[in-house]
């Protein structure tokens, strides 16, 4: 992640679907702060947690002028689903083809029970409202990481 990003330099340009039968491009965000939080899949233990904790922090994210976004492989239908399903008020963009993960640098070589797949590593980009990067979380653990994005966003908005 960190050989694609780098930190004050413009983030990768994007157009995606989103839930709700959106579309995001890196343009939109411009003038608003956004956490893009990748995550392997909708509705799986560690993406549910992940969702509903930036869920739960979403009015101190909006008052610091904050979109958030996060970002999987699954199908616009997927994410209705999900957010349905869990009440989350995150956008989630969905990247079938692949290009927005790779150009970011988090589609890696992950292994479980000693298999090698590609898949998404959990991570999370914090963009200024210039479209630069402004912070890069690689390798994400769940539990406290929306409340540390916060914090590391209200340092950088403040």
């Amino acid at each position: 992640m960190t050989d694609t990003l780098t930190l004050g330099k413009a983030a990768p340009d994007f157009t995606m679907p989103t839930d709700g039968d959106g579309t995001l491009s890196l343009s939109d965000l411009h003038g608003h702060w956004a956490v893009i939080y990748f995550y392997p899949r909708d509705d799986t233990p560690g993406c549910t947690k992940e969702a509903i904790a930036f869920t739960d922090h979403i009015k101190a994210f909006d008052a610091l002028g904050a979109k958030i976004i996060g970002v999987s492989r699954d199908t616009v239908k997927k994410h209705d689903k999900f957010k349905a399903k869990h009440s989350l008020l995150v956008t989630l963009a969905s990247d079938e083809d692949g290009k927005m993960t790779e150009d970011y640098g988090v589609w890696v070589e992950k292994s479980m029970y000693g298999k090698t797949y590609m898949g998404i590593q959990r991570a999370t980009v914090l963009l200024n409202p210039a479209g630069e990067v402004a912070h890069i979380w690689p390798k994400v653990k769940v539990k406290d990481h929306a409340e540390d994005v916060l914090q590391t966003l209200k340092s950088l908005a403040g």
